[in-house]
C-alpha cells in the first residue's frame, strides 16, 4: 500500500472563522457544514422553548381551573336537578381575569426558567398550532366519564414525556405500611424472595429477638464473611478431592472427572465424634421375643440379620475383638435442572453400625454425599453397541474404586480403634448393603418366566462371575458365551476388591423403585387408568371425584385428579395407588368390568404385600405371611393375564416378564440377611437429592456444577456437625439441671389441643340446635357422669347435677400416643375434630377400648373438658358416634379382604373418656352403602396388624362376641346415654350395638 499523501495548508486555510449563528470558531473547510447543522439546531431549540412554555401554561391553567372548581363546588347543581325555588340553579363562571395568576410569575424548576404572564394563561386555553415538532408528544384525555372536568390536551417535550411529576405527590412518611416498621418490611421481602419455610422464618426471628435482648450476637457483615466462616467450619471434616479416571475405548483412553470424599476418611470422622460414639453397635445379635410360651426370632437392625453374623464369623481370628464396620452405599442419577439436561450422579454413604433413627435421620451421623460419579454421555451413534455398554460399566467401576481404595486395603488388614466403652477393637470395613440403582444386579433366570413367583432360580455368585471372566480372558468366544448365560458383562466388579462384600449378597430389594415407583405405581396404576378409560368419561369422572373426596390423613398425600397426571415421586404413587383401590371398589364391579374387577383383586394382594414388606420389625410369622401372599399375588396375576388375553386392542399388559415383577421374590431372604427393608430403602437417600437440586438452581452459575454443588453440600455437612455438638451440650445441661418432665400434661396417652372459647352447657345446645346429636346434651352428660365415674375410680356420694350455666371447654385437636404392635415403641397419631380445618369440616375416627377385651371404632363429634364440683380434677370427654351397628356379609368384603363397620344413628351417640382412645383410624365411607365405612388398613403397619387380629377374632367367635356384648357394662352405659325412641332403635340403619 502506497504511503498517505501529505498536504500543506496555507495560512488562510488554517485560520478559524466565527459562525454567524453561535459565534464559535471553526476552520474554513468545516464551517459550511457546521452552519447548516447549527441553523437546524437553532430552529429546533426555539421550537422546544415554545413547546415548553405552552406546556407550563397548560399545567398552570389546569391548576387554576381546579382551584376555581373547588371554590365553586358548593354552588354546582346538575341542570336536571331543581333547587328549592323550583328553578334550575345556574353557576356563572368567574372571568378569566380573576382566574389568572396575576402579574408575570417565574415558574421555579421549569425547563427554560421563563416567566408566565396573563397572555400565557390565556394561550393555554387554546389548542396550540405549530407545536408538532419531531421530538414532542401530544396526550388527549378521554372526554366522556372523565374524572377531570374539561381535561385539556397535554403537550410535552420528548425529554418530559412519560416522566412523573413527583412534586404533585403527597408526602408519605411510612410507605412500608401496613407493616409495623420498615425493618419488618425488609425482613418480609427477604423471606419471600428467598422462599423461606415457616421453620426458617421462626428461626431467624428468634435470632433477631435474641440479638435485641443481648443474648446472642452476629459478627458477620456480608456474604463473603459467611463463606469464610463456613470454610473454617468445614476444615473439621474430610474435604472432597477431584480426580480424573481413564477408560479405554476404541484404542484410546477417555478421561472423566470425579469428585471423591474418601469413604474411610468419612468413617473416621464418625468414629471420632463423641456424640455418636455411644451409639455404635459392633457385634452381631440374634434377638427373640416371647410369643405366648415360645420365643420367636425377629429381624430389625442390620446386625440382627444373618449376614452380619456370617461376616463376623469369617473375620481373622488373630485379630482380637474383630468386628465389621459396615457401609450402606447408594448411587443413583438425578436431574438437577428442571428440563432434565443437567444431571448429577451422587453417591450417598450411611453407617450400618448406627441405629436407624440416626442412620436414616437428617442430622449428623445420617447420610452423607461421599462421591460424584461421571455420567457417560448417551450418544446416538453408540446406542445399544455392546462395546459402548461395556465401556460405561468400566467407567462406573473405575470411578467407584477411587471411593473404595482405602476401604479395600483395610478390609484385609483391619483398623485398630479404641471405642467408647474403652475396648480396643479391630474394625474391618465391609460393604454390607447396596441400595437402589447400582450397575451390577446379579441374577440368572429365564426371562419368559419372570412373572411366576412360584419358581425359584439360583442366584449368580461372585465365584461364578470370576470364573467366567477368567475364561473370557483366555478365550473370548467361550467366555462371552458363559457370561451371556449368566447375564453378566466382561467387567471386573469393584466390590470384589473389598473383603466379605460379595455384590450379590449386598444387593438388596428396594421398595421405592421396585414397588411404589415400579410394579404398583407405574404398571398397575397405568392398567387401572386404561380400564377406567375404556368404560368412558363418566367412570373416569367418578373415580376422580371419589379420590378427591378421600378423607384426609396426616402423612397421606391428597389428589384432586387421577387420570391425566403422573408422578416421578414413588411416595406420591404409593399414596395414589392406595386411594384408587378403595375409590374404584364400587366402580369396577364384576358386572361393570370383569378385567377391572380382577385387576382390583391383584392390586389388593399387592397392597397386602407392600404393607407387610414395609414393617419395621419382622418375625418368622410375618415372613411366612409374605411368602404365602406372594403365591396369592402370582395367582391373581395369572388370572388377570388370562382375562386380558381374551380382549383385543385394549392396551392392557399381558406380558409381565420384567425384573420388577420378580425382584420381591427375594425380599424375605434380604430381611433374614440384613434386617428390615427400611435399612436398604432408597427413601432417605432420595430426600438428599432435593438440597442438591436447590444448590444447582439457586446458587450455581452453571459452570463447574459438581464443584459448586459439593462445596455447598460440604458447608451444610459442617453445619450438621456443629449442630450435633450444640444438641449434645444442651442435652447434657438439661440432664444435670432439670430432672422434671417439662412436656405438657397428658391424660393417659392423649393430649388435647386447639382450645376454643369456653361455653356453657346451654350455649353448646343452642349453638348446635340444628344437630340432633346435641339434643339433651346437658341431661345426657349428667347421666353419663353418674353412671360411669364410679367405674373409673371416682366414687359418688350423691347424684351429680349439672346446670345450664356450667362451663365446658371445647378442643379440636388430639394427640394420641400408643404402643405400636409392630416394634413395641411409642407411635403418634394426630386427630382432628373441627367444623373447619383448612376450610372444610374434618371429624376423624378412632379406635377405642370398649371393654377390657373389646375395641370399637367411633367417629369424633365433640371433644371437651369440664370440672365437676364434687372433684378437683378436670375431666376430658368426647362425644362420639359409635361404628358398632351390624353389617351383613358381602362378597365384596370377602374378595378384597375388607374390614367394614357401620355407624349407629347420630342421635345414639355416646360420651367416652378421651383416655379410652387407643389410636386414630382412617375410614373410607362406602359410597354404595350409607353409614358404612371401610377401614383403611394400609396407613401404617400397626393398623394393618391390628386389622388382621380383628378379622381373626371375628371369624373365630362371632356368636360369643354377640353374647358378650349384651352383658358388657360399658355397652350398658352406652345404651343408658342414648336418647333414642323406639322407632329409632328399630331403624335398620341403626343396627344393634354389637362390636368387636
Amino acid at each position: 500500500m502506497p504511503p498517505h499523501r501529505t498536504y500543506q495548508r496555507s495560512k488562510e486555510s488554517s485560520t478559524k472563522q466565527p459562525c454567524k449563528h453561535c459565534r464559535n470558531l471553526y476552520l474554513p473547510q468545516g464551517i459550511k457544514k457546521h452552519e447548516t447543522s447549527c441553523v437546524k439546531e437553532h430552529v429546533n431549540r426555539k421550537e422546544r422553548d415554545k413547546h415548553n412554555k405552552a406546556y407550563i401554561r397548560d399545567v398552570h391553567r389546569t391548576e387554576i381551573a381546579k382551584e376555581a372548581i373547588a371554590a365553586t363546588s358548593s354552588l354546582l347543581v346538575h341542570p336536571g336537578v331543581t333547587g328549592s325555588s323550583g328553578s334550575a340553579a345556574a353557576v356563572i363562571p368567574a372571568p378569566l381575569r380573576q382566574l389568572s395568576a396575576g402579574p408575570s410569575q417565574s415558574i421555579p424548576g421549569s425547563p427554560t426558567g421563563f416567566a408566565l404572564n396573563e397572555d400565557d394563561a390565556l394561550m393555554g386555553m387554546v389548542s396550540p398550532r405549530g407545536r408538532n415538532t419531531p421530538d414532542s408528544a401530544q396526550v388527549a384525555g378521554h372526554s366522556v366519564n372523565s374524572t377531570v372536568l374539561d381535561r385539556p390536551t397535554l403537550f410535552q417535550s420528548a425529554e418530559e414525556f412519560g416522566q412523573q411529576n413527583l412534586k404533585c405527590m403527597a408526602p408519605d412518611r411510612e410507605p412500608w405500611r401496613p407493616f409495623a416498621s420498615e425493618g419488618d418490611y425488609v425482613f418480609a421481602t427477604v423471606a419471600v424472595e428467598a422462599g423461606l419455610s415457616s421453620t426458617q422464618v421462626d428461626s431467624l426471628l428468634k435470632l433477631i429477638h435474641c440479638i435485641r435482648q443481648g443474648t446472642a450476637s452476629v459478627t458477620l457483615r456480608n456474604d463473603a464473611g459467611l463463606r469464610t466462616a463456613l470454610d473454617r467450619a468445614v476444615a473439621q471434616l474430610t474435604p472432597f478431592s477431584k480426580f480424573e479416571i481413564a477408560a479405554p475405548y476404541k484404542g484410546s483412553d477417555v478421561t472423566f472427572p470425579i469428585h471423591i470424599r474418601p469413604l474411610w476418611d468419612w468413617a473416621l470422622d464418625l468414629l471420632q465424634n463423641p456424640s455418636l460414639a455411644p451409639h455404635f453397635v459392633w457385634d452381631a445379635e440374634r434377638v427373640f421375643k416371647l410369643d405366648g410360651e415360645t420365643y420367636e426370632r425377629f429381624y430389625t437392625e442390620p446386625w440382627t440379620g444373618d449376614r452380619w453374623w456370617d461376616i463376623q464369623s469369617r473375620l481373622p481370628t488373630h485379630a482380637e475383638n474383630a468386628v465389621p464396620f459396615a457401609f450402606i452405599l447408594y448411587a443413583d442419577k438425578t436431574r438437577l435442572s428442571s428440563h432434565g439436561t443437567v444431571k448429577g450422579y451422587p453417591v450417598v454413604a450411611r453407617c450400618a453400625n448406627l441405629p436407624v433413627h440416626i442412620r436414616n435421620g437428617e442430622r449428623y451421623g445420617g447420610g452423607c454425599v461421599v462421591g460424584w460419579l461421571p455420567i457417560v454421555p448417551e450418544l446416538a451413534s453408540e446406542e445399544r453397541k455392546t462395546g459402548y455398554v461395556n465401556f460405561k460399566r468400566v467407567v462406573w467401576h473405575e470411578a467407584f474404586y477411587k471411593l473404595l481404595e482405602k476401604v479395600a486395603e483395610l478390609s484385609k488388614v483391619g483398623y485398630l480403634h479404641e471405642c467408647y466403652d474403652n475396648i480396643r477393637r479391630w474394625l474391618f470395613p465391609v460393604i454390607l448393603i447396596l441400595s437402589a440403582d447400582y450397575e451390577e444386579l446379579l441374577f440368572s433366570f429365564p426371562l419368559e418366566e419372570l412373572w411366576d413367583l412360584s419358581k425359584t432360580y439360583e442366584m449368580c455368585t461372585t465365584k461364578q462371575h470370576q470364573e467366567a471372566l477368567a475364561l473370557y480372558e483366555q478365550k473370548k468366544s467361550a467366555g462371552e458365551k458363559k457370561l451371556k448365560s449368566l447375564g453378566l458383562r466382561p467387567v471386573k466388579n469393584v466390590f470384589w476388591s473389598v473383603e466379605h462384600s460379595e455384590p450379590e449378597q449386598a444387593a438388596s430389594f428396594e421398595p421405592l423403585h421396585s414397588l411404589h415407583g415400579g410394579l404398583g405405581g407405574k404398571h398397575m396404576h397405568e392398567e387401572l387408568k386404561i380400564v377406567v378409560n375404556e368404560l368412558g368419561r363418566d367412570f373416569e369422572t367418578c373415580l376422580e371425584e371419589r379420590v378427591s373426596a378421600f378423607p384426609r390423613w396426616r402423612g397421606l398425600a391428597h389428589f384432586d385428579t387421577v387420570i391425566h397426571i403422573t408422578f416421578s415421586d414413588g411416595n406420591k404413587m404409593r399414596d395414589l395407588t392406595r386411594q384408587c383401590f378403595y375409590a374404584a371398589l364400587d366402580i369396577l364391579t364384576s358386572t361393570t368390568s370383569q378385567v377391572g374387577y380382577q385387576l382390583l383383586r391383584m392390586i389388593c394382594s399387592y397392597l397386602q404385600l407392600e404393607t407387610l414388606i414395609g414393617l419395621d420389625v419382622h418375625t418368622e410369622a410375618t415372613l411366612g405371611m409374605i411368602e404365602d401372599e406372594l403365591l396369592v399375588f402370582r395367582g391373581e396375576l395369572k388370572a388377570y393375564r388370562s382375562r386380558v388375553r381374551r380382549l383385543h386392542d385394549t392396551g392392557l399388559k399381558d406380558n409381565w416378564n420384567f425384573p420388577k415383577a420378580h425382584l420381591w421374590k427375594h425380599v424375605t431372604r434380604d430381611i433374614r440377611s440384613k434386617g428390615a427393608v427400611r435399612n436398604y430403602s432408597a427413601r432417605p437417600n432420595e430426600k438428599m437429592h432435593g438440597p442438591l437440586k436447590d444448590a444447582y438452581q439457586d446458587r450455581s452459575n452453571g459452570k463447574d456444577v459438581a464443584g459448586q454443588i459439593l462445596r455447598i453440600d460440604h458447608h451444610r455437612f459442617a453445619i450438621k456437625l456443629i449442630q450435633a455438638r450444640i444438641d449434645a451440650e444442651n442435652e447434657r445441661v438439661t440432664h444435670f439441671t432439670d430432672n422434671e418432665d417439662n412436656d405438657e400434661p397428658f391424660e393417659g396417652n392423649t393430649r388435647l389441643g386447639a382450645p376454643q372459647q369456653p361455653s356453657t352447657l346451654s350455649g353448646v345446645e343452642n349453638t348446635h340446635r340444628d344437630d340432633r346429636v346435641f339434643e339433651g346434651f346437658r341431661r345426657r352428660l349428667e347421666i353419663f357422669l353418674n353412671a360411669c365415674l364410679p367405674t373409673y375410680g371416682y366414687p359418688l356420694n350423691a347424684w351429680i347435677r349439672l346446670q345450664g350455666t356450667d362451663t365446658v371447654w371445647e378442643y379440636q385437636y388430639l394427640k394420641v400416643n400408643y404402643a405400636s404392635v409392630v416394634d413395641w415403641k411409642v407411635a403418634v397419631n394426630h386427630i382432628r375434630c373441627s367444623p373447619s380445618f383448612h376450610g372444610r369440616p374434618r371429624y376423624d375416627c378412632a379406635l377405642i377400648q370398649l371393654s377390657e377385651t373389646k375395641t370399637a371404632f367411633v367417629r369424633l363429634i365433640f371433644m371437651f373438658t369440664c370440672k365437676i364440683a364434687a372433684f378437683e380434677d378436670v375431666f376430658q370427654f368426647a362425644l362420639v358416634q359409635p361404628l358398632t351397628a351390624g353389617t351383613g356379609v358381602r362378597r365384596l368384603d370377602q374378595d378384597f379382604r375388607l374390614t367394614r363397620v357401620k355407624a349407629v344413628s347420630r342421635a345414639a351417640s355416646i360420651f367416652i373418656p378421651v383416655k379410652s382412645i387407643i389410636r386414630g383410624a382412617l375410614l373410607y365411607p362406602d359410597p354404595s352403602h350409607h353409614g358404612e365405612f371401610l377401614v383403611v388398613e394400609h396407613t401404617d403397619g400397626d393398623m394393618f396388624l391390628r386389622m388382621k387380629r380383628w378379622t381373626q377374632t371375628r371369624r373365630r367367635a362371632p356368636e360369643a362376641a354377640e353374647q358378650d356384648s349384651s352383658s358388657d357394662s360399658d355397652q350398658m352405659s352406652a345404651e343408658t346415654q342414648s336418647n333414642t325412641s323406639g322407632s329409632e332403635q328399630s331403624d335398620p340403619d341403626v343396627g344393634g350395638p354389637a362390636s368387636e
